[in-house]
């Protein structure tokens, strides 16, 4: 094979000499023909030649001239001819002037240069011809000039030895490098021989085309180096792709680019035509290769199809998991049915519907037997389907898909509803335009939870969604199934929180009692997320007083609203006490500490799990002082007459239970008339999104200005500014707006300890009382007055005081001492001389107490106006029964 190769070598260098000899040769010639040419036209245009021809003697002229332009012009010859073809002037080695030119004058003598290869006096050469002509164009003369080819071959020998070196330097280095590249070959083939490498290259030319998977070379500079038959099947590619571009080969323009990127890629997947093609580039220069990248192309369409039906899997376990998250993040049925529409919409039905049975709506235990159903949520990809709204009450007939699924507890699936003809038949109109809008295929599946039957929902496809399948059946039965359990455990806290809400209501006050001292209005909202343990109380005190109580019990639900029960009763009864505010809630306090730990011990656990706040004033519409002690709760807003807005200073003493026997402070404030007290709960201004400053803020915002604004306008306004939302707890309000008494209606006497003094202050009484038009009490009045001054003189001591109160309902008698002893009603025995007085006050006052204070106590009796009749034979057999026994 070298040897070979170095006579390749050598036949190539000896024709290459040849071939630059025979160049050189042309080369010369053309040389030569060219310098010819340029002296001919150069002295045939130079001045006077044409004067020249002209004159008498032209070779006189013309002779030294050529002589001289011959010299420096490197031409062989140079001659002046007439029209005849004769020499005027001739420079040459061997011619002379006079002698005729071999060369044909024909041309010449019509205007055209003549070039020629011919034998002269000089030997063969090359010559050039120029015609001289006139100015009217007639050729008058011509040029010739020339060179003999032999000095064109000297230039050729001269260029010889370089051009014979030049071959020999490259013979030398051919053959070193065919040695070089011989040992390498020899090298890289492992010793095998031409027959052995054939054998390789049929071997793996036939696997390389007959391989499943597409191989495609690249250059690089783009071009197509190789493609086997899988890849031209692949990839639609011409017979002559071969070396032609990659951009040229109408492939996919994402995947052209891949390709002559030369950046690596694995398994990615481009389209060709209808193939998904996985590819993947390896580029050759990363191991001393040469530029480019070999590619391999599998078709992975069929596979592509496996894993669309993978995707659609995980779509679905996707789809079951938000549902698990976003179905149910209320406890309210409705927004958990609509939690249930919105979350198959889009991905998996264009519109789905939730029916709900109408116990279900609102807490209760669904009926067997119960057909009519209430739509309670739809959603859909556009808001104008013909199926029935949100609200409607559909009556299932028998006859319906959804009826019969609803009936057996199974699933209904219609794949097309253009040949349900059941269902087209009970409400054709309606069916019609359900099909007109483009809706094609139903699945109605039942929502079940714990064996009963809560309603139906219903996933509708249109327009361009495929038809349902039994995979959408199964996967709208879990759904279905996953959402049930989520409105069944809303229907059941529905259930549980309108009996905590009912028992609640039920504890309230439906409405404040009436009452002169103050103009009371309220408000009240339980929490959303379950009832609460807030109350509020306005009870009627002895003296026209009245007292307001806001109160907190600590959770939600229905032991929150027991217990808020037994402490508005528990302040109901100490009212009734008439106890200031500090020694009630005291009492209150020792209460909850006992509901604490009989509730801890029955729990077993030793724990308190009973807690509360309460808010207590009595407000006095005789002096316009309020008296106002707090656990652990939210002090008063206070609106001045003039609509200023402040928080009174009022002592904070620890929440109900924790008092731990402690003593509970008192504040005092003196209200002026038209002052607005506001009562309230933390329900009203804390709030996830604010603290209670900024809460604070808000209602001092709402309270302020707008003066003699009335209680219920002010509670309007401080819900609209404060209320959130999302009622997360309960919300208590309470305005009172003060009155005072007419100070012309109270009337004091200091009575001394003489029981003589009885009489005037009688008479005092009834002049006052006549000066009130209360004539028709005058007896009574009189019969009271003297019985409590009779028992303060007794058995009391100074000071004694009478206070009569005229509050336009009703007349109070108060009685003050400076004892602390307290009389009490008994049934006198014939044979006792006393006991008698509190029984008559007892029968003809409304009602009547004692009241202790700082200083002693305070006995009083209140008469409620009546129409004027005169107290007749009655009053008589009271105080003749006194005697009956």
């Amino acid at each position: 094979m070298f040897v070979l190769q170095v006579a390749v070598v050598v036949l190539l260098a000896i024709g290459a000499v040849v071939m630059l000899a025979l160049a050189a040769q042309r080369e010369s010639t053309r040389e030569a023909d060219n310098r010819s040419l340029a002296v001919a036209q150069g002295f045939a245009s130079s001045p006077g030649i044409l004067g020249a021809l002209k004159s008498p003697d032209p070779t006189a002229v013309l002779q030294p001239r050529v002589t001289e332009a011959r010299t420096g012009s490197g031409v062989d010859f140079l001659g002046v001819l007439n029209r005849d073809g004769n020499y005027y002037a001739l420079s040459s080695y061997t011619g002379h002037p006079g002698r005729h030119t071999t060369t044909d004058m024909a041309p010449l003598l019509a205007g055209r240069t003549v070039k020629e290869e011919a034998v002269g006096s000089l030997g063969p050469q090359v010559r050039v011809f120029i015609p001289v002509k006139g100015p009217d164009g007639v050729v008058d003369g011509a040029v010739g000039a020339g060179i003999t080819l032999e000095h064109v071959g000297e230039r050729v020998a001269g260029q010889l030895p370089a051009v014979l070196g030049a071959a020999a330097g490259a013979v030398v280095v051919t053959t070193g490098g065919a040695a070089t590249l011989s040992r390498r070959l020899l090298r890289q083939t492992r010793g095998l021989g031409p027959a052995e490498i054939t054998r390789l290259y049929e071997h793996h030319d036939a696997v390389l085309h007959s391989v499943r998977e597409g191989v495609l070379i690249i250059g690089g500079d783009g071009r197509l180096l190789l493609a086997n038959d899988e890849a031209r099947r692949l990839l639609d590619l011409p017979a002559d792709v071969e070396r032609r571009h990659v951009t040229d080969l109408g492939l996919e323009p994402r995947m052209a680019e891949l390709l002559i990127s030369a950046r690596g890629a694995t398994d990615e997947v481009y389209l060709a035509g209808d193939r998904l093609l996985a590819v993947n580039v390896r580029p050759t220069s990363l191991h001393g290769g040469p530029a480019g990248s070999a590619v391999t192309l599998r078709d992975t369409t069929e596979l592509r199809a496996l894993a669309g039906r993978a995707e659609v899997v995980q779509e679905r376990l996707k789809l079951l998991y938000d549902a698990g998250v976003r179905i149910g993040t209320t406890l309210e049925v409705k927004r958990t049915a609509q939690e249930l529409a919105e979350v198959a919409v889009p991905r998996f039905a264009d519109i789905v519907t939730v029916e709900l049975l109408e116990p279900v709506l609102w807490g209760d235990e669904p009926a067997e037997g119960n057909t009519e159903m209430r739509r309670a949520a739809a959603s859909g990809i556009r808001q104008d389907s013909p199926l029935h709204p949100v609200g409607k009450l559909i009556p299932l007939a028998p006859s319906t898909p959804t009826a019969s699924g609803a009936a057996s507890c199974r699933s209904v699936l219609e794949a097309d509803l253009h040949t349900a003809d059941s269902w087209q038949a009970r409400d054709p109109e309606r069916a019609r335009q359900i099909l007109d809008y483009g809706i094609h295929s139903l699945i109605s599946v039942p929502l079940r939870a714990r064996g009963v039957v809560l309603g139906l929902v219903d996933f509708w496809r249109a327009h361009a969604f495929d038809a349902f399948g039994e995979d959408d059946l199964s996967f709208a039965e879990e759904l279905a199934a996953r959402a049930a359990v989520a409105i069944d455990n809303a229907r059941r806290y529905t259930r549980e929180r309108t009996m905590a809400v009912t028992l609640q209501r039920s504890l309230l006050p439906r409405e404040l009692p009436e009452q002169s001292a103050l103009e009371i209005s309220h408000r009240y909202l339980p929490a959303q997320a379950g009832v609460g343990g807030d109350w509020f109380d306005a009870i009627p005190l002895p003296c026209a007083r009245v007292a307001l109580v806001v109160g907190d019990v600590v959770g939600h639900g229905v032991h929150a609203a027991a217990t808020m029960g037994r402490l508005r009763t528990a302040v109901h009864n100490f009212s009734a006490l008439d106890m200031a505010p500090d020694e009630l809630l005291a009492h209150l306090d020792e209460l909850v500490a006992r509901i604490d730990a009989d509730e801890a011990s029955a729990e077993g656990n030793g724990q308190e799990i009973t807690g509360a706040t309460c808010l207590y004033a009595i407000y006095d519409p005789v002096s316009g002082v309020c008296t106002i002690a707090r656990a652990g709760h939210l002090g008063p807003a206070l609106v001045h007459p003039d609509g200023a807005v402040s928080f009174p200073d009022i002592p904070l003493s620890p929440p109900l239970g924790l008092g731990g026997g402690l003593p509970f402070e008192t504040a005092a404030l003196q209200l002026p008339e038209g002052s607005q007290l506001a009562l309230f709960t933390d329900g009203l201004i804390e709030d996830r999104h604010r603290d209670l400053d900024s809460g604070l803020d808000l209602l001092r915002g709402a309270l302020t200005g707008q003066p003699g604004r009335p209680p219920e306008q002010t509670c309007q306004a401080v819900f609209d500014a404060l209320l959130p939302e999302h009622i997360r707890d309960d919300v208590t309000l309470l305005i009172a707006r003060t009155r005072l008494l007419d100070p012309g209606r109270v009337t004091d006497w200091d009575v001394p300890s003489d029981p003589a003094a009885v009489s005037r202050v009688r008479a005092d009484v009834t002049r006052r009382l006549e000066t009130w038009g209360l004539e028709q009490l005058v007896f009574t009045a009189e019969l009271i007055v003297s019985e409590l001054a009779t028992n303060a003189i007794r058995y009391g001591s100074q000071p004694i005081r009478l206070r009569l109160l005229h509050d336009g309902s009703s007349l109070i008698c108060e009685v003050a001492d400076g004892s602390s002893t307290s009389p009490h009603l008994r049934r006198a025995a014939c044979t006792d001389e006393g006991g008698r007085g509190l029984f008559l006050i007892a029968q003809f006052a409304q009602r009547w107490g004692t009241r202790y204070t700082a200083r002693g106590k305070i006995i009083w009796a209140e008469q409620v106006l009546h129409d004027g009749s005169e107290p007749g034979a009655d009053l008589a057999d009271v105080l003749l029964g006194q005697w009956d026994e």
